[in-house]
């Protein structure tokens, strides 16, 4: 059986700089149409606001404001059918109204909506061309197969792509709709998988995923700025220095200098860096995973709760403030979360499955004899049982998968509550005859 599926690849674009500037000049554009609409939205009465009324008024924009047209007009119509989707997104509940964009803290995109306008072509075994509306042929890094030319069709083809800039630079983001086959069911193992902060990854059967980065410094300290190696530390250290020392002889109401602007962006490029790392291992672990094991087991955790501060209040002031602010940024920087999203959509696709069992107690359990108690972790890192007959030891993580697994094959695995929001939901929109 084929089934449709439909991904988006990430592809770094090589750019001169007049084509950075062209591109610059249409995520403002874009930007702005956004804020217009916004701004029509607002002042109009509810039953003028329709979609061909909007059309008309940016099409009118376009022609009154020149900068405006450096924006494609199939990039301004997709950003009126995106206005209009975060507002039924709103409605159904899934997202909160939209809202103006800043210049500072919104993010600089254009969207191409259709497939044919991109002309993508492969010129070298790590460099492909594409076509940019208003900005011509520009190259781009080609790190995997795409469906152009002779391999695209109405099942495998290219239907958009999307321009994304971060401190890294600009890059290109291809819609892609392919037809594949239904992966045969993986009669792999299965595996318990617990995610921790000195190990992070530790599975059940003993074959840990590490990334050979320590957690704390030799100080005992969260290390933020693991990703990054010693050099590149050292540079950090010196731009927020900088920063700091610039700031300093900014007077209140001052606008940002230009070498704090330019200090600013080196630090975001070494984060940027730091993160593309971090995702990199979680790609790639992940996917080994997927394809070794049919049936995976973890936790479901609530990170938001396990993140929070220990601050505490004037009348209740918390304890260890400081370690348990370390803790939330060691656990911050392992992004649990986005691990187990690709574990979600990867186990699928080559065939396996993924479970969550109730996180209470399986760090504090003995994987041994079942003996739990709150003193058995003597570290952070090292689990040891107090019962008297066992006294096992071991590494924490390992002890915690074990029980994980333990609790799958034991039948205590979680359902999700599918449709939940939307039940919750349909309560509240009762109609009146029927309260």
């Amino acid at each position: 059986m084929e089934v449709k599926r439909q991904f988006g690849h990430r592809a770094r674009l090589a750019l001169t700089p007049t084509q950075i500037r062209l591109m610059d000049d249409q995520a403002h554009a874009a930007r702005t149409t956004w804020n217009l609409l916004h701004d029509w939205w607002t002042m109009l009465a509810k039953d003028r606001r329709f979609l061909a009324t909007a059309d008309a008024a940016i099409r009118q924009a376009r022609k009154e404001i020149d900068w405006l047209a450096a924006l494609p007009a199939q990039a301004a119509q997709a950003v009126l059918k995106a206005y209009f989707q975060a507002w039924k997104n709103c409605w159904d509940g899934r997202a909160e109204a939209p809202n103006f964009k800043s210049r500072i803290r919104s993010l600089m995109s254009v969207d191409i909506p259709q497939g044919r306008d991109l002309n993508i072509t492969r010129v070298h075994r790590r460099w492909g061309m594409v076509n940019i509306p208003k900005i011509g042929r520009v190259r781009f890094r080609w790190t995997k197969d795409l469906p152009v030319g002779k391999q695209a069709n109405a099942d495998n083809r290219i239907t958009g792509a999307r321009l994304v800039k971060d401190a890294l630079g600009w890059h290109i983001s291809f819609r892609v709709q392919t037809l594949e086959t239904t992966p045969a069911l993986h009669t792999g193992p299965e595996v318990g998988i617990d995610a921790g902060v000195n190990l992070p990854l530790a599975l059940s059967d003993g074959n840990h995923q590490d990334h050979s980065r320590p957690a704390y410094t030799s100080e005992g300290k969260a290390d933020r700025d693991k990703w990054l190696n010693p050099e590149e530390k050292a540079k950090l250290l010196r731009l927020e220095q900088r920063a700091a020392q610039r700031k300093t002889h900014r007077k209140p109401g001052e606008k940002t200098s230009r070498r704090l602007r330019h200090t600013y962006d080196q630090i975001k490029q070494l984060r940027a860096t730091a993160t593309r790392r971090a995702v990199d291992w979680q790609h790639k672990t992940t996917t080994a995973i997927a394809k070794q094991y049919g049936t995976v087991v973890v936790e479901h955790l609530q990170i938001t709760n396990m993140v929070k501060s220990a601050r505490g209040t004037v009348q209740e002031p918390g304890r260890n403030v400081a370690r348990k602010s370390g803790l939330n940024r060691s656990i911050s920087q392992e992004a649990w979360g986005r691990t187990m999203t690709m574990l979600t959509y990867k186990t699928a696709r080559y065939g396996g499955t993924l479970h969550k069992v109730p996180a209470p107690g399986t760090s504090r359990r003995c994987s041994l004899c079942g003996f739990s108690t709150p003193g058995s972790r003597e570290t952070q890192a090292l689990f040891v049982c107090k019962n008297i007959g066992c006294g096992w030891s071991g590494n924490a993580d390992w002890n915690a998968a074990r029980n994980i697994h333990h609790l799958y094959r034991m039948g205590h695995a979680l359902i999700p509550a599918a449709g939940r929001a939307v039940v919750r939901r349909a309560k509240r929109v009762k109609p009146a005859a029927a309260r």
